[in-house]
């Protein structure tokens, strides 16, 4: 009996490690599935930004790095020791990927992401621009090139959101009291910030598209807002990846398992937009038919350069 019992548990443990085995191989299989499919996914990525820049006359298109001028670098981070360069663009998940550059900037054993409270402006920060010319052709290259990108319209929102509906000083004196004042029909808007809480006025979302799309408006405009492509210049510089904020988890995966520090760096969860189409339309439901059009052309690039479809339901009546 306690022989019988003996083989009975040999038995039991063998099965229950063989079950952990085929678990195992299982998610192996499984990650090198999605693997597949994100790098597939990539490649369709590129090759589409290449056809659509191809096909735009008049437009900087031959991804020779003799074209490029140092101002057209403003919004390119560089880290020389692991060969990277990154386009950033306000509004799409730029905060998390420039803690990730300054991890890589830092150097063995990888700090925590989040600790690093000064992020925007922290003078570690090493721009490609302050490279000679030279030096930064030879980046451009040689070095792995990176951006994410956005629905150009959701991020839109997401600037109003976080820059003019509520008050943040900076923008609120060179942007908030020019739209209430020219748009919203407020000659003397709040000054102080005790004013403004106490007013509870903010130039709405259709005070922001008229701004967008008044021709008298000031170009280039604010980073915030400005157009994708003018800032990374997609069809000048040849990037190695292109993620999306839509599917930020899965491709900042596969990227740091591109870099083969998957297992080192852990960037945090950032926050992901689920914006469905009946949330985007209700944003645009009080803006006039004929300034979404316009609104359209000022971002018809970037939905067309990153693969966005045309937002139709909001362009015709």
């Amino acid at each position: 009996m306690a022989v019988c019992t003996r083989l009975q548990l040999c038995f039991l443990g063998f099965m229950g490690l063989l079950s952990v085995i085929m678990l195992a191989l299982y998610h192996l299989d499984m990650l090198q599935v999605n693997t597949e499919k994100i790098h597939q996914l990539q490649e369709q990525r590129k090759q589409h930004l290449r056809k659509m820049c191809d096909s735009v006359k008049d437009f900087p298109k031959n991804y020779s790095v003799e074209a490029v001028k140092k101002r057209q670098l403003h919004h390119i981070l560089v880290n020389d020791n692991h060969g990277i360069l990154y386009c950033y663009i306000p509004k799409v998940a730029c905060t998390t990927w420039k803690r990730f550059m300054l991890i890589l900037r830092h150097g063995e054993p990888y700090r925590d992401p989040m600790s690093f409270k000064r992020v925007h402006a922290n003078p570690k920060l090493k721009f490609l621009r302050g490279n000679s010319r030279n030096e930064f052709k030879a980046k451009l290259k040689h070095y792995r090139k990176f951006l994410f990108v956005r629905d150009p319209f959701v991020r839109l929102i997401s600037a109003y959101r976080n820059k003019l509906q509520r008050y943040d000083k900076p923008f609120y004196e060179k942007f908030g009291r020019l739209l209430l004042k020219k748009y919203a029909n407020q000659s003397n808007p709040a000054k102080t910030k005790a004013e403004v809480l106490a007013s509870g006025v903010f130039p709405s979302f259709h005070n922001f598209i008229q701004y967008l799309i008044d021709p008298k408006t000031r170009k280039p405009l604010d980073e915030h807002w400005r157009p994708m492509y003018q800032l990374c210049y997609p069809c000048l510089i040849k990037y190695d990846f292109i993620g999306h904020q839509e599917t930020l988890s899965e491709d900042a995966k596969h990227f740091l398992r591109i870099l083969k520090l998957d297992n080192d760096i852990k960037l945090p969860h950032a926050y992901i937009n689920v914006t469905t189409k009946d949330v985007v339309s209700a944003w645009f439901k009080p803006v006039p038919i004929e300034d979404r059009k316009k609104l359209y052309q000022i971002y018809e690039m970037d939905f067309k350069l990153f693969g966005y479809p045309k937002p139709v339901e909001l362009l015709e009546s």
